[in-house]
């Protein structure tokens, strides 16, 4: 019989760990291993999620060898968010995960060829809708935003800004965007159009930004910029937010973050994860792990609540936010909602309140990738509480209050995407408590981000396959 985690754990907390863990025994079954300390990271098909997909031949760490395979599950790539799992699974186990990793591949490659988006009406409680699809063939698309002169821009990971015109995609991405650092879980995140983008044709871009520090190492970290549109390239670019050269952190990395929302008083909002170091988000003096509020100029707004902090980040709004990949403000209340990626399990969605720590990691609903607890605590006076959460882990990703009137009895909910579990979820949302939760889809892609079309329509951005969707009405 093989020895299961938790043995393992109170072993080593109670001073037998040295011998079982240098020489785990063999566990016998590969795919309960998976689901068990793989999943909630790269999905339960393999699909990814808050890691990469391991179904496409896109490696981030080597050529994607049997060899390559194996040396990434045993001894972990740290930097990118990869725990070492040669603690927990002998080389028995490890060429087993390798073998699974083959096996579930090949059985991707032959239902992909027929792969298609659910057809015909699809009912939930509210409404019947359809699904169209606006766009393929992108590259990881990540953020969706809409010009009211009716053009749709749309960013790809990779570092291309893509524009729909006229209900098509066009061919040529705008030139001259920024240079971004396309690795782990960085590229070209946010789109965002100034609320009175008529008037100024203000457009903002988070991305994480390449940079070398006085060592000659790469490092990298959230920026923002903004810029307008003429004839196809991105011009008069100014500079918004960007942090220190020496706070920047290692390689590509993890979290990120990054959404934006504006609240029509100037102010703008983003979000900023904690790049894979936990303390860091309980760190005044660093920006990650944060929600920051400035004007939408970059000026720092005198009532920040940290601002006459000394040694305090003066942009910071929140603090103890893991990696916060949705914010939007409820129009009918004025109230700033936030979903964050938790660990394995724990995502979350918060109020956001200035000045609040909400408790990464020193308070958490979910455990470390590798099975191993972070902490006992879910709670701890002076941090708040998440309105919700999710355990297991959805990999909840960018969210909206739909506006729109096509989908009448949906006016005021809250939109939901998520990538690990493929779900697109509507929230119900009275005041400050979320009444009731449905799926309203799922399992067509990863979905990354959801946005309410000035039509009333419902975009929402897949990966795997790279499209953009929309849902109408059945009737």
């Amino acid at each position: 019989m093989h020895t299961p985690v938790r043995v393992l754990l109170t072993l080593a907390a109670s001073g037998f760990a040295a011998t079982l863990l240098a020489q785990p025994a063999p566990r016998k079954d590969v795919a309960k291993i998976y689901q068990e300390i793989c999943a909630n990271c790269h999905g339960a098909q393999l699909e990814g999620g808050q890691a990469p997909s391991m179904l496409d031949d896109q490696w981030a760490n080597g050529t994607g060898t049997d060899a390559d395979l194996a040396r990434v599950i045993s001894d972990g790539v740290l930097e990118k968010g990869m725990p070492a799992f040669h603690s927990l699974m002998s080389e028995a186990d490890v060429r087993a995960m390798v073998i699974f990793i083959r096996e579930q591949r090949a059985s991707y490659k032959r239902q992909r060829a027929t792969q298609k988006l659910p057809g015909g009406a699809i009912p939930t409680q509210e409404h019947r809708f359809r699904i169209e699809t606006v766009a393929d063939g992108l590259s990881t698309p990540w953020s969706i935003a809409f010009l009211p002169d009716g053009r749709t821009l749309v960013t790809e990971k990779p570092g291309r800004l893509r524009v729909i015109a006229d209900g098509k995609l066009q061919p040529s991405a705008i030139k001259g965007t920024p240079a971004v650092r396309d690795g782990g879980q960085g590229g070209l995140l946010e789109v965002a159009a100034h609320p009175d983008f008529a008037k100024n044709g203000w457009i903002y871009l988070a991305y994480s930004d390449p940079a070398k520090d006085k060592d000659g190492k790469e490092v990298s970290l959230t920026k923002i910029v903004r810029g307008r549109l003429k004839d196809g390239a991105w011009v008069e670019e100014e500079k918004i937010w960007q942090a220190p050269l020496e706070l920047y952190r290692p390689g590509g990395g993890v979290h990120f973050g990054c959404r934006i929302a504006f609240d029509g008083a100037g102010y703008l909002y983003f979000s900023h994860g904690e790049r894979g170091r936990q303390q860091d988000a309980q760190d005044l003096t660093r920006p990650n792990g944060k929600i920051h509020r400035i004007h939408d100029d970059g000026r720092i707004p005198a009532d920040n609540p940290f601002v006459n902090t000394p040694g305090a980040f003066p942009s910071i709004w929140t603090y103890g936010n893991r990696n916060p990949q949705g914010l939007d403000f409820d129009p009918r209340t004025g109230l700033l909602w936030e979903t964050e990626h938790g660990p394995r399990g724990g995502d979350e969605l918060n109020l956001i309140k200035p000045g609040v720590n909400y408790g990464w990691p020193v308070i958490t609903y979910g455990m470390n990738y590798d099975g191993s607890p972070i902490t006992a605590n879910t709670a701890r006076e002076g941090m708040e509480q998440p309105v919700t959460y999710w355990v297991p882990s959805i990999a909840v990703c960018g969210i909206d209050f739909y506006e729109g009137t096509l989908f009448p009895k949906w006016t005021g909910n809250l939109f939901v995407s998520s990538l690990a579990q493929q779900e697109l979820r509507r929230l119900v949302i009275a005041g400050d408590q979320v009444v009731s939760q449905e799926i309203v889809l799922k399992d067509i892609g990863r979905l990354r981000d959801v946005q309410c079309a000035p039509d009333g329509s419902i975009w929402v951005a897949v990966n795997d396959p790279g499209s953009i969707i929309r849902l109408v009405p059945a009737d």
